[in-house]
Parts: structure tokens; C-alpha cells; sequence
């Protein structure tokens, strides 16, 4: 796959918009090609195939701002204008600006064998992952989805400034749910696998993973209210994080819509734990050489040993402040205009010390939770902190495991819950661009 627009398109877009009285502009393109097959008892359920393509414009004019879009390169004069006629309406902004030229960041994001897979491969390792989930039990009933997908993508950003990137990235993904069921009860299970680069991905595994952990939930009792301890599934953990991800954004705190507004300096995390955001991660969905303005990527450490250090910022918001962009402008493609998001965003141990692996976390509740799915994740309050969720899992007395857990509530204030870490997991595992071990948390009020 190549991308449409090249070096001589844009520039002769950014030099349409300038003699037409741009003070800056900047050109974003972007080429996608994606396959996603689903299956149903080892047959194909669906297939879902696009190519994308597209660019837009930028301009500042009178520090205003403008933008336009289009996938036809015919419309090059046309996208100008509107762009140009955008700006007139919009209000003045005196922190508009766009980045300078820099060097890019270098980073392995490219896989041939995900680029060159042949479509029949494809079907075989999306089957594989129904297959395997099947054959862990026999009381494993349906599957409601079984899916892979697999993609490329050409991004290229030209600006008036010097800024001249072109870049490509490969991603793959596995993903399924199930449903077990006994004794007229059902219980069900998910798991999800993705990378930039196939090797990073048993399609094998996900379907057994999603299997056991609806198996585990057989059987599941109601609990009595209780204040202690939790022990969160990497996937669980990674969903609280990714809410605190929202309230470190620089764009959230300049809104005030963040939790972390006024707190840099301050004690925000328990001190045994890091959170760091990364785009240089070799291989991992988040990473990639630039940000969508072109800053190039780094690694920061925005949380460190429990104090907030800094935020997320893109150009704009950086220069509000007077500081320099941390290279984390997104896109959600060439139709929108960056805002501020994380690239590869996780939570790690501050020492050694603080990590023990998943049956050493066991041993230290004596009575507690292990919390492999929750349900209402999405009533967080990403700004206030406050949650009450739905959540099922192992019920935990005197270090062991005792029987599954049905209707269980946690509630409480996601900031108190990453300050109450007592333990991490010693395996780090990655859903999507937010990656995080299992956690061991105190103080937990838990109710039936």
C-alpha cells in the first residue's frame, strides 16, 4: 500500500494556502488498509475489509484557526479555501502555533509478517482462537465473538515549519468472548491480545484464557459487605488506569475537568508505584516516531514514586504554559484536529521490592477479592475520581481461593485507589495502548 499523498502534493497544498494568506500551515495525511474476520463455529461469520485514505489542512491566519478535509486530490484548491473561510469564523487564540522541524524518534512499529499475511493464514489463526477456547471444557457453550484484525498504515505530516514526516506501522489483534454454563447458570469470559507484530500474539492462548475465566466464575456465591482487600486482573487494572489516563491530560486540567488539576508535586499515587507514558516501546500498539503534529515521541515519567510530575501536552497546550510539547498530540485520523492523548501509558513498580507474582499477591489477603471482570466501568466519574462498579471474581480467605463471586460492588475514588497499591504483579501485560500487572489494593469497601 502507498500513500497517495506525497512530498510534492503537500507542499504545493500548504503553498496554495499561504499565497492565499495563511500565516502557517500544516498538511496531515494518512493511508489505511485493514482486514477483520470474525467466526462461528469454524466457519466465517464476517468479513470486513477497507482502504482509507485521505489528508487535510491546518492554517493559522490572524491567529485563527482553520480546517478542511477531503479524500480527492482534485479538491486541493477547494480544501485551501475552506479551510482559509473556517478561519474567519473561528475565535482568535494567541497560543496557536504549530511545531518546528525535529528529528524523529526511532521505532520498531513495522512487521512484514502482518503487512504480507495471506488471507487464508488469517482465517486460520482467527479459527484457532474458537478452536482452543472449545477445548478447554466441555461446559464452554457458545462463543459470542471470536475476532482478528489486521492492518496498515501510512502517516505522512508536511508543514511550514520544516516539519516533513513519513512513516508506516503494521497492528493485529485477537479478541473473544464466551459463555460457560452449568447447572443452568451462565458465566462468561473475554480476553484480548494486541501488538504491532504477529509474534507477539497467540491467538492460541487468548481463546484458552477467555475460557478459564469463564470456568473459574461456576458456581458463584453473594458475599456480605466487607472493607479489604482487592487484588486486580492486569485487564481490570488497566481499565481504572485508563481512566486516570483522561485526568493527565494537560487538555482535561487547562478545562478543569481533570482530578489531578492544582496537584503537581503532590502525593497523587501510592509511593511504591510509577506512571510512565512511552511511544518508544518497540512493537507496541501506542508507539510510533511522532506525535500526529510531528514532535517527535519520548518516554516521561508523569507519576513518580506516587508524585504527579507533569501532564500530556500537544503544542497547543504546552504553549498555554510555556513549556515544550511531551509529543502527545493524537488524531483519531485525518477527518479531526489533534487533541492530547497518551501513546503507550503504564503503571510499573518504583523497586523490586514491590513485586510478587500472582500467588504471592494471593498470600497476603486474608480477606479479599480477586477481580477479573467488572461491569459499569463507564459511570467512573473521570473527573471527580468516583466510582461504584459491578465486579465478579475469586473470593480470597487466609491467602487461598476460595469460590467464585457473583453481584459484588466496589466503590470508592480512583485517586484512593492507586494510593492504597500495597503490591504489583510481576508481569506487565499491555490492552490496546495502556498496559499495567496486577495489583494488590487496601481498603477496599466491597459489597454484596
Amino acid at each position: 500500500m502507498e500513500l497517495m499523498i506525497n512530498r510534492e502534493f503537500a507542499a504545493r497544498l500548504i503553498e496554495i494556502a499561504t499565497s492565499k494568506g495563511a500565516d502557517e500551515a500544516e498538511v496531515y495525511a494518512s493511508a489505511s488498509k485493514n482486514l477483520t474476520i470474525e467466526v462461528k463455529e469454524q466457519k466465517i461469520d464476517t468479513i470486513e475489509s477497507s482502504m482509507t485514505t485521505g489528508y487535510c489542512i491546518r492554517v493559522i491566519k490572524n491567529n485563527r484557526l482553520g480546517f478542511s478535509y477531503s479524500t480527492d486530490l482534485s479538491e486541493i484548491e477547494a480544501v485551501a479555501e475552506k479551510a482559509l473561510e473556517a478561519a474567519k469564523y473561528s475565535e482568535p487564540d494567541d497560543y496557536l502555533i504549530l511545531p518546528s522541524k525535529a528529528v524523529p524518534s526511532k521505532v520498531e512499529i513495522f512487521d512484514n509478517d502482518v503487512a504480507s499475511l495471506p488471507e487464508n493464514e488469517i482465517i486460520q489463526r482467527v479459527m484457532l482462537i474458537e478452536s482452543s477456547a472449545y477445548n478447554v471444557d466441555k461446559r464452554i457453550k457458545k462463543i459470542r465473538k471470536a475476532s482478528g484484525s489486521f492492518g496498515v498504515n501510512d502517516t505522512y505530516i508536511l508543514n511550514s515549519r520544516d516539519v516533513n514526516v513519513y512513516y508506516s506501522s503494521t497492528s493485529c489483534s485477537a479478541y473473544i468472548t464466551v459463555v460457560a454454563e452449568d447447572d443452568n447458570e451462565n458465566q462468561m469470559g473475554w480476553d484480548y491480545e494486541g501488538s504491532r507484530f504477529l509474534k507477539n500474539i497467540s491467538f492460541e492462548q487468548v481463546g484458552k484464557n477467555a475460557a478459564k475465566k469463564a470456568i473459574q466464575l461456576l458456581g458463584a456465591k453473594k458475599i456480605t459487605p466487607v472493607k479489604g482487600f482487592i487484588v486486580l486482573d492486569n485487564s481490570v487494572a488497566s481499565e481504572f488506569l485508563e481512566i486516570l489516563s483522561s485526568a493527565l491530560s494537560s487538555e482535561a486540567v487547562q478545562k478543569k475537568k481533570s482530578m489531578l488539576a492544582g496537584k503537581t508535586g503532590e502525593l497523587v499515587a501510592c509511593e511504591r508505584i510509577n506512571i510512565m507514558d512511552s511511544g518508544l516501546l518497540p512493537e507496541r500498539l501506542g508507539s510510533r516516531p511522532v506525535d500526529a503534529e510531528g514532535v517527535p515521541t519520548a518516554s516521561k515519567t508523569l507519576i513518580e514514586k506516587g508524585i504527579l510530575k507533569t501532564f500530556l501536552y500537544n503544542t497547543y497546550t504546552a504553549k498555554k504554559e510555556g513549556i515544550s510539547s511531551t509529543g502527545n498530540a493524537v488524531r483519531g485520523g485525518f477527518t479531526g484536529l489533534p487533541s492530547v492523548g497518551p501513546t503507550n501509558l503504564y503503571l510499573e513498580p518504583a523497586s523490586k521490592d514491590y513485586t510478587s507474582d500472582f500467588y504471592g499477591l494471593i498470600r497476603m489477603v486474608d480477606r479479599g477479592l480477586y477481580i477479573v471482570e467488572t461491569m459499569g466501568m463507564h459511570t467512573a466519574n473521570p473527573i471527580s475520581g468516583e466510582f461504584s462498579v459491578g465486579v465478579s471474581g475469586l473470593w480470597i480467605e487466609n491467602g487461598e481461593i476460595k469460590y467464585p463471586v457473583k453481584e459484588a460492588v466496589i466503590s470508592g475514588n480512583i485517586i484512593n485507589l492507586f494510593r492504597n497499591v500495597v503490591m504489583t504483579g510481576d508481569y506487565l501485560r499491555f490492552y490496546g495502548n495502556i498496559g499495567t500487572p496486577s495489583l494488590l489494593i487496601e481498603k477496599i469497601d466491597i459489597s454484596g
